[in-house]
């Protein structure tokens, strides 16, 4: 390489390296860019510089940017370059003077060193989230134990002891008669001033209110329900899926948490284990045991502590009777003169048993030796008289008094009591199922240990000299028994409907609802008690499970924001003991033309099998794209003949009006319900419902 005279640059490089012994040679002011640039990136890319901040500098003194370096470096100086401290040994100099004394090219520099990314913030957000949910879990301990099944042992000093406390046996709780005390918690009204809707400023409740002197009872309440049933269940549940911090308050004439009704006629008597007949419980007939309340006791916050739940809950006051509704000032009156203030009101009233007219005007005695049968402490009463070999006599022939007279005769089996039916249809269920099969389920219920009496109303009954009531039929025929069960159909609670100012069907009964199952503002109403309009088939009331579940989640929707119409069409289901069973859905009456299409029944057609399968005792439709088309019929699917002696193993009976099918029944048929729903969605006329038929495949196992 040419030498030339030393440059103010190669001096000042000198001078930098003097301390180091190092030999620089002087290289042209024209090699300056293909030297000195690759040394300094070079010397910059394996660490040389100390931080960030000196590469930034480096680049901006250097005004590399987006530019080439080795072709444009204009205002780049080495002076600048030596005064930041950047080269610090000569070895690179010495390298890069040999590639730019030659036309090989330079070498492209290494890649910087990667950078250590620190886990301090990390550690920092896992700690403060560690200690936000530890917070939590301690504020809401049991919620959280609630939520994993386990029911904490409540203190006797904890703010949740009181009277109403259930004790470990569900049958033995005693009901809550406290709200009479006249102290007040902060944020609650008071019963001679109550609150003014969700639009009413409200104080925040105390922080450590005083337990001793707060109301059993709240003065208010955001959302609150009348009635502890299925469809308060099913409604309470919808409200708290859209609204999770919502705080709901059930007020029950019960003295039992929300239960589930179906059992008290079906599985509970059918227990091999005393224990779990104590316990309410029962075995399902695929084994697995159930409880028939909805949820365990520690699920539920007590009534005082509800209004300071953070993140919500639900609250049930026992033992208590709503008087009025004030529908203007949205205040709900108790039988104790106790005011509740609220937002949103649902009224799950359901139903009261029909009473007998000839019951009602017959001695004490008689009546100490009836049920109504509707509630938990009538099957309770029932259960030990039959236990104790009494005979009995069923009133009613529907799907109740059928279902009580197939338990019953069950369970007398081993004691030989008598079990007698009497009903004044030709037929068991006789206004649901067409004649022939109504006469075959008869035959079927006294192949059950069961005398029954049909065609016959009681016309009196007296105690006789043997302690034993005798009863009188209208056929002449007369009874001697030790105990009488009236189930003769419901009457929907409308009692507070005329005080209240709510207005009532006259022909069906119950409160007058819209498609939304609105009856007034911010005043909802579900189950037996309510008269909707079916956008499908009309103004209707029904009394089933079924519809008490869809209808208390259409409104518990609707009242935390929604607004959706009646549309899904509810089913219901009966059974006669573990091997025969149905299910229906829609108008189902006799009265109705009907078209049946039967086949023979193999083992899995039956109660007892489906809940094998699907391991759900309280059967519910599968819902399933179903499309419906003309399907050609082959020459086993025929209509039953009107009047047929055959075994009606299983099959489909269709009720129609102008050849519409409006409703159906499917006789130990099950899972088949997201078809018969399609079929009465479609409101087709069809020619020939033999075709209809094939889509429940009823000869599928055969």
């Amino acid at each position: 390489m040419q030498r030339v005279g030393r440059s103010f640059a190669t001096k000042q490089l000198l001078r930098k390296f003097d301390n180091l012994n190092a030999r620089v040679i002087n290289i042209k002011a024209q090699d300056f860019e293909k030297t000195a640039i690759p040394i300094l990136q070079c010397n910059y890319s394996n660490g040389a510089h100390k931080d960030v901040t000196q590469a930034n500098k480096l680049v901006r003194y250097g005004k590399w940017g987006d530019r080439d370096p080795y072709k444009d470096i204009n205002g780049f100086t080495l002076p600048k370059f030596v005064s930041q401290g950047f080269l610090q040994t000569p070895t690179y100099i010495r390298n890069y003077k040999r590639y730019a004394s030659s036309d090989r090219p330079l070498p492209p520099p290494p890649p910087p060193p990667p950078t250590k990314e620190s886990v301090t913030p990390y550690l920092i957000i896992g700690a403060a989230g560690a200690a936000g949910l530890g917070y939590y879990l301690w504020k809401n301990w049991t919620e959280f134990l609630a939520l994993l099944g386990i029911c904490p042992e409540d203190k006797t000093d904890s703010p949740t002891s009181r009277k109403e406390k259930r004790a470990d046996d569900p049958i033995s709780i005693k009901c809550d008669k406290e709200p009479e005390r006249e102290c007040v918690v902060l944020n609650t009204p008071t019963p001679d001033q109550p609150g003014d809707g969700p639009s009413a400023k409200r104080l925040p409740p105390p922080k450590y209110p005083d337990w001793k002197n707060c109301p059993a009872i709240p003065g208010y309440a955001s959302y609150l329900i009348i009635g502890a049933g299925t469809a308060a269940n099913a409604a309470y549940r919808a409200i708290r899926t859209n609204n999770p911090k919502a705080k709901v308050l059930i007020i029950s004439e019960e003295c039992n948490l929300p239960y589930m009704r179906p059992p008290l006629s079906k599985e509970l008597w059918f227990n091999d284990s005393r224990k779990l007949t104590e316990d309410l419980k029962f075995k399902q007939w695929n084994g697995k045991e159930r409880s028939i309340f909805y949820e365990k006791d520690c699920f539920y916050t007590s009534p005082k502590e509800l209004p300071y739940k953070s993140c919500g809950g639900v609250a049930v006051a026992l033992g208590r009777k709503v008087q009025k509704i004030d529908v203007e000032n949205k205040v709900v009156s108790l039988d104790n003169k106790w005011q509740i203030n609220y937002d949103k009101l649902l009224i799950a009233t359901g139903g009261k048993p029909r009473q007998h007219p000839i019951i009602d005007n017959s001695d004490e005695e008689v009546k100490k030796r009836t049920t109504v049968y509707r509630k938990i402490v009538d099957f309770q009463k029932l259960d030990c008289v039959t236990s104790k070999g009494k005979s009995v006599a069923v009133i009613g022939g529907g799907f109740l008094g059928s279902e009580l007279a197939v338990a019953l005769g069950n369970k007398a089996k081993k004691s030989n009591a008598k079990i007698y039916q009497i009903f004044p249809e030709k037929g068991n269920m006789g206004k649901v199922l067409p004649q022939y099969l109504s006469n075959w389920t008869t035959e079927k219920v006294r192949n059950e240990n069961v005398n029954i009496i049909p065609e016959s109303t009681l016309t009196k009954a007296t105690m006789c000299k043997n302690d034993k009531v005798a009863l009188t039929l209208s056929n002449g025929q007369e009874i001697q028994v030790d105990h009488i069960v009236v189930a003769i159909g419901l009457e929907p609670d409308v009692s507070i409907a005329e005080c209240s100012g709510l207005e009532v069907d006259p022909i069906r009964g119950g409160f007058l609802v819209n498609a939304e199952m609105k009856a007034r503002e911010d005043i909802w109403v579900a189950g037996d008690a309510a008269s909707f309009y079916d956008i499908k088939l009309g103004r209707r009331r029904v009394e089933h499970h079924d519809h008490a579940v869809v209808s208390g989640r259409l409104a518990g929707e609707n009242m935390s924001g929604k607004s959706k119409p009646y549309w899904h069409q509810s089913m219901f289901w009966s059974d006669l003991g573990p091997e025969v069973g149905y299910e229906a859905i829609g108008l189902v009456d006799s009265s109705l033309p009907t078209t049946a299409v039967f086949a023979k029944a193999c083992k899995s057609d039956s109660p007892r099998a489906v809940v094998e399968e699907t391991n759900e005792n309280l059967r519910s439709e599968t819902e399933e794209s179903v499309c419906i088309e003309k399907v050609k019929v082959d020459s086993e699917t025929k209509p039953a003949p009107p009047n047929g002696t055959e075994d009606f193993g299983k099959g489909v009976i269709f009720y129609t009006k102008d050849n519409v099918v409006v409703g159906m029944v499917m006789w130990n048929v099950f899972n088949k319900m997201s078809i018969a729903r399609r079929i009465l969605k479609e409101q087709r006329k069809y020619d020939d419902l033999t075709e209809v038929a094939k889509l429940f495949d009823l000869h599928e196992n055969n």
